[in-house]
């Protein structure tokens, strides 16, 4: 007996929720140049009249594009496009294992320093600790096959990573280890293209002369200092890449 095929049955799309069919309507006219920055954009009242909403919801849709950096809101006076230098940029500094590793190439670490130090004065002000306080410093580069790719040279707070000192960093590395046990919540960076120290062009084995691009990072989680690094590579070496999407 011959069986009838049959179709599946259709999945019924789930409809947009009403603040993000407002917040779409807004992003794509700000996508295609609408509204201009700086300028002006509907009212609260215009878009619940059009979109037959409550107040509530085109709030949240507006507050998301805020939150976004695509609009900026006045208080009393409206919704503004914002202006395309204030658009926040997310930038994406991978571990540099995953970094090495997802390019097929083989990744080492060699660590030369692992031990507790008095916290300098700088250290000491972004832990908010006291300046001579117990805490721990390392210094390690990374490698892709023999060739080292980064100088790092950290600071951690052992209070939020107890254990530090007696992680074996041949399984894993600083990075991969503090995301584990202090999750970060908070992060802050400046980039600057500079010389290296003595030190760091010894370990980076080039000249020091050479220009490197110096990542300095500190961060935070759940409201406690977790670590200050600083990250050197060598300017030949090393593409530091970033992504934007608003």
């Amino acid at each position: 007996m011959k069986r009838e095929a049959t179709s599946p049955p259709r999945r019924t799309p789930v409809a947009a929720a009403p603040y993000q069919v407002v917040k779409q309507h807004l992003k794509t006219g700000l996508e295609h140049g609408r509204w201009k920055p700086g300028t002006l954009m509907p009212s609260e009242s215009a878009l619940v009249t059009q979109f037959g909403v409550s107040r509530m919801t085109v709030n949240r849709a507006l507050r998301e594009l805020q939150s976004e950096g695509l609009v900026e809101r006045v208080q009393g006076v409206g919704t503004f496009a914002a202006q395309l230098h204030k658009l926040s940029a997310t930038l994406s500094i991978r571990d540099m294992r995953e970094h090495v590793e997802s390019r097929g190439l083989p990744y080492r670490m060699g660590v030369h320093l692992l031990r507790e130090e008095s916290a300098p004065p700088m250290v000491a002000q972004r832990f908010g600790l006291k300046e001579g306080t117990p805490v721990f410093h390392s210094l390690a580069v990374h490698y892709e096959g023999d060739v080292p790719l980064q100088c790092e040279d950290r600071w951690v707070n052992p209070a939020a990573a107890p254990h530090y000192l007696s992680t074996d960093f041949s399984a894993s590395t600083p990075t991969q280890y503090l995301l584990e046990v202090a999750p970060t919540w908070e992060a802050s960076y400046t980039i600057e293209a500079t010389m290296p120290s003595r030190q760091e062009a010894r370990l980076l084995k080039i000249d020091a002369t050479e220009p490197c691009l110096v990542v300095t990072r500190s961060t935070v989680s759940r409201g406690t200092p977790v670590t200050l690094v600083r990250l050197v590579h060598p300017g030949s070496r090393y593409l530091l890449e970033g992504r934007f999407q608003p």
